[in-house]
């Protein structure tokens, strides 16, 4: 079959053969690598303590390495994308991360497993900015939300069953051997992404911004750009906070489940996360509108997760619903992408796309500790300590009505 070319909006000629789809499934696998690779630490915690020689503190801080790399890279990258393209900088990432984990299965002593963690922070943090850029160059406009929350669908879903799969793996074979298999299962990822990732036809313009630092100034200067990080920040704080470090221990202290049934109940706000990545991309698409459909999702979060904090219950089966549900509209967050490169010129979307998810990333390093220091002022009430959960969502409904959305001729209806 013949390609079939059509127009972008830089009037270059984009081909839909089988480079897109590859190129596509090929970031979305790197963002899923990317994911296991993040969580991968926190499924041996007591194996890595104990085989490295850390205490609880340190192994808090040799995870965190992790995300020290990968939050201010964000801005790098949409930087280096928006001006070079994503294949140059995308496949040897691959390699980086991949790299990395195995070179922690591998590691001596703290300092080299140190190394390695930062080696697949910096791998990984080209991950995410570098599928949204494909779906944005690869693919129309009007899939972008469609196909961005697709991408993260897959990371959570990949978060939801790497843990369990990865708690079978290292408790059976042992943390080194697993991170080195995770290691190779990257390298075979990078040789794929080496003879099959595509760069697309409209990826790279040294012209709009002869200043490398050009889209970062544009970025900046927007109020709606800030607003847009932080009710993203706000609605994402959940996944951070509760589902990566302390739902576990709040189910188990204040619901009275047990581990396992904590960790499934846990579990199901990543399922409930991928499904509304993908549900609310298509229903904004459809509808033309995205402003409302992330408020109506943030204001049904907050009554699902303040349910679930404050009420107290001790069925297992309602918590997970309840867990599922917040989730589900908590993947409103990912329209905050959308509407975030709609309002700015096409030659500054990995910049913007990077700069929204540097705040989101970024803002675990605030709520993950504000957390635990409101467990330690309480004495370990974690209802009341992590009440800053619905709180935050509450916030950023309000904030919602402070955003404007902009005009999106790609879609079927107007701006609200």
């Amino acid at each position: 079959m013949t390609d079939t070319p059509r127009i972008t909006r830089r009037g270059t000629r984009r081909s839909t053969s089988w480079k897109a789809p590859a190129a596509f499934a090929l970031a979305t696998l790197f963002f899923l690598f990317e994911f296991i690779s993040r969580i991968a630490p926190s499924t041996a915690t007591t194996a890595i303590t104990q085989d490295l020689d850390l205490t609880k503190a340190g192994l808090g801080v040799f995870s965190s390495l992790f995300f020290w790399v990968y939050a201010p890279m964000q801005i790098v990258v949409g930087l280096l994308l928006d001006r070079w393209g994503a294949r140059r900088f995308v496949v040897p990432a691959i390699a980086f991360c991949a790299g990395g984990m195995a070179l922690m299965g591998l590691a001596p002593n703290v300092v080299i497993a140190s190394v390695g963690r930062l080696m697949t922070g910096f791998g990984a943090s080209f991950a995410f900015v570098g599928a949204l850029y494909v779906v944005n160059h690869w693919f129309a406009p009007a899939r972008f939300a469609l196909l961005s929350g697709l991408v993260n669908a897959v990371g959570m879903l990949g978060t939801a069953i790497g843990v369990v799969w990865l708690t079978s793996l290292t408790e059976t074979a042992g943390w080194r051997p697993s991170f080195i298999g995770i290691g190779i299962t990257g390298g075979a990822l990078f040789v794929l992404a080496l003879f099959f990732y595509r760069e697309a036809p409209s990826a790279g313009d040294t012209d709009t911004h002869p200043n490398p630092i050009g889209p970062l100034k544009q970025v900046i200067k927007s109020p709606q750009v800030w607003l847009l990080s932080l009710v993203g920040a706000l609605i994402y704080m959940p996944i951070n906070v509760y589902g990566g470090l302390w739902g576990n221990e709040e189910l188990i202290a204040d619901h009275a489940l047990s581990p396992v049934s904590a960790e499934t109940a846990v579990s199901m706000m990543f399922w409930g996360m991928a499904g509304g990545s993908v549900l609310w991309g298509a229903v904004s698409d459809a509808l033309g509108h995205r402003k409302w459909i992330v408020f109506a999702g943030a204001v049904a979060a907050t009554l699902f997760w303040g349910w679930v904090i404050l009420g107290g219950s001790s069925n297992m089966v309602l918590i997970s619903a309840a867990l599922f549900m917040g989730g589900l509209f908590c993947g409103a967050q990912m329209l905050t992408f959308a509407m975030a490169k709609e309002g700015q010129d096409q030659s500054a979307v990995g910049t913007v796309t990077a700069f929204v998810n540097m705040i989101g990333i970024g803002a675990a390093l605030v709520f993950q500790p504000l957390v635990g220091w409101l467990l330690d002022l309480t004495g370990g009430n974690h209802a009341l300590a992590l009440s800053a959960v619905p709180i935050c969502l509450g916030l950023a409904a309000l904030m919602i009505l402070a955003l404007k959305e902009p005009d999106q001729p790609h879609l079927r209806g107007g701006r609200s």
